[in-house]
């Protein structure tokens, strides 16, 4: 993997974060995700988190090291929701969450069959 596709993934990944916290933090409500159950809104959600934080530091296989700053990162959220007058806290999107990044986990041996996807070096990477 080129030193300018891990860029790639690291700015994709900068904005999905900014993307999810902009979308978990306004009190306005946006057809997208009306049409979706929330549960899965959150789980999808983190699935593309994992995903591309997994793919921006791929020196670093997929373990605690990604997956606690991942965690983290809902439990930030719902931390935050909990102070907004217009949202609440949620231990079922926390759950929801995690289950994104589990379905990444489990996803991940097809994942790396993919031809774009599948040369990873773990030694040599920034």
């Amino acid at each position: 993997m080129t030193k300018n596709i891990i860029y790639l993934f690291r700015s994709g990944l900068f904005c999905a974060v900014l993307v999810v916290l902009y979308f978990t933090t306004t009190p306005t409500e946006y057809d997208i995700a009306e049409n979706v159950s929330d549960k899965v809104s959150h789980a999808m959600a983190f699935l593309t988190l994992s995903f591309l934080a997994d793919y921006s530091f791929p020196q670093v296989k997929f373990s605690w090291e990604k997956i606690c700053p991942l965690i983290g990162y809902g439990i930030l959220i719902e931390c935050i929701q909990y102070f907004l007058p217009y949202r609440s806290f949620s231990i079922f999107d926390m759950l929801a969450d995690t289950a994104g990044v589990m379905i990444y986990i489990l996803s991940l041996p097809l994942v790396m069959q993919m031809p774009a996807l599948k040369k990873r070096d773990f030694e040599n990477q920034i």
